[in-house]
């Protein structure tokens, strides 16, 4: 039982000599926590274009269809006015297709620059944070091999 209490007390002692730098796990969940602000914004605007391009086709389908959707007073009226609402429709799927693949790039090129910045953002504090435990075991290895010289 000794020997167990020996040991727990020799693990206890090493990790309070061994530098950990609390700061370092705040700063890198500040930093995850900005990045994941900063994305959702970029997916909440998209979804929010995508949903005005969206209800925008809605209406415009809708208004073109009220105008096949009228009694004609020949059937080759009928005809003509289905065509129409065909081309209208066409055309505007084009339209609307377009905006969307404009919000999808738009997503991609802010997502893209969101992550070339975190990245960068997290190679810089990797290298503070181990520049800083370096110096710190640099000093204690320096202060312990005095301790024993002195010996």
């Amino acid at each position: 039982m000794t020997n167990a209490n020996d040991f727990s007390k020799t693990m206890q002692d090493m990790m309070a000599k061994f530098p950990v730098d609390a700061s370092a796990f705040q700063n890198a969940f500040k930093t995850q926590a900005a990045f994941g602000e900063k994305l959702s914004k970029v997916a909440l605007e998209a979804a929010e274009k995508s949903t005005e391009i969206s209800s925008k086709w809605a209406k415009e389908t809708i208004a073109k269809l009220s105008g096949a959707a009228k009694a004609k007073a020949e059937p080759a009226d009928y005809t003509k006015s289905m065509t129409d609402f065909a081309s209208a429709a066409a055309e505007l799927a084009s339209e609307n297709m377009a905006a969307f693949a404009e919000v999808a790039k738009k997503v991609q090129m802010e997502t893209v620059e969101l992550m070339l910045a975190a990245g960068k953002d997290v190679s810089a504090e990797a290298s503070a944070v181990v520049k800083k435990a370096t110096d710190e075991v640099s000093a204690a290895t320096k202060k312990a091999t005095a301790a024993t010289a002195a010996k």
